[in-house]
C-alpha cells in the first residue's frame, strides 16, 4: 500500500514538473530549493565530492542503486530516506513530500545530463 502511495505522490510530482510553465530566469523550483540545502554540498552539479564515480548521472544512478533500471524513483526514494556508506539518512530530516519532490529532481536531471 505505501508504494502504491509513493507511486502516486510520484505521479503527482512529475506532472508538477511536466505540466507547470517553466521556470522563468532567476526562479527556482521548491524542488530544486531542497536539493540545493540538502544534497548540493555534496552533489553539487550532480557530482559527488566524497566519491567521484558516484555521481547522480543516469549512468551512475544504475550502477550503484538496487533496482534503478525496474523503478528509478522508487530506487531513488530509498537512497534518500536511508541513505548508505557516506550519505547520511534524510527520513528524519525531511518529509515525505520534499523526499519525493528531490528524488523526481534527480530523476529529471539525470535524465538530461544535468
Amino acid at each position: 500500500m505505501r508504494i502504491l502511495l509513493l507511486i502516486l505522490l510520484f505521479a503527482i510530482a512529475l506532472s508538477f514538473f511536466i505540466f507547470t510553465s517553466p521556470v522563468q530566469a532567476g526562479e527556482i523550483s521548491d524542488a530544486a530549493k531542497i536539493f540545493n540545502s540538502n544534497c548540493a554540498s555534496c552533489h553539487i552539479g550532480g557530482g559527488n565530492v566524497l566519491i567521484a564515480e558516484k555521481t547522480l548521472k543516469k549512468e551512475a544512478l544504475q550502477q550503484y542503486l538496487k533496482n534503478y533500471d525496474t523503478d528509478s524513483i522508487a530506487a531513488i526514494i530509498h537512497q534518500i530516506q536511508n541513505g548508505k556508506n557516506a550519505m547520511p539518512a534524510f527520513k528524519s530530516k525531511l518529509s515525505e513530500d520534499e523526499i519525493i519532490q528531490v528524488a523526481a529532481y534527480v530523476f529529471q536531471k539525470a535524465e538530461q545530463g544535468w
